[in-house]
């Protein structure tokens, strides 16, 4: 039996068919990760998410989205983490900002393997 539905997300694996998309996507969340040891590696990333958003397909643009959005809100939960490292609440956020982003590649990716768009891509939290 065959899935009617063409709808990115709901089970339709048509958007592993282009593989050019889903490289792409996973090339980004992995610089995101490496980015945890290296840094400067989030910032290929955002770029790379800016120039291909709205060049693919609808379901890698949602990751692009996604993939942007978890870049502006993670540096705005590490400048709150930086100002409030002084009293000590600062290492609390930063070890929370840790598992974020951990958190969120990793469901990115999850959605990717199964050639589905995110589910969520505007979240604020663990997508």
């Amino acid at each position: 039996m065959t899935n009617a539905d063409p709808t990115p997300g709901t089970g339709d694996r048509s958007a592993a068919n282009d593989p050019a998309d889903g490289k792409m996507v996973n090339l980004i969340y992995i610089l995101y990760l490496a980015s945890l040891i290296f840094g400067l590696t989030a910032i290929i990333g955002i770029v790379m998410a800016y120039i291909n958003r709205g060049e693919g397909s609808p379901w890698a643009d949602s990751h692009y989205g996604f993939q942007i959005r978890t870049f502006w809100i993670g540096l705005l939960y590490f400048a709150i983490a930086i100002v409030t490292t002084p009293v000590f609440l600062g290492y609390l956020i930063l070890l929370f900002l840790l598992f974020w982003w951990i958190i969120r590649c990793a469901k990115g990716m999850m959605y990717l393997s199964r050639g589905q768009a995110h589910a969520n891509p505007t979240s604020w939290m663990f997508g």
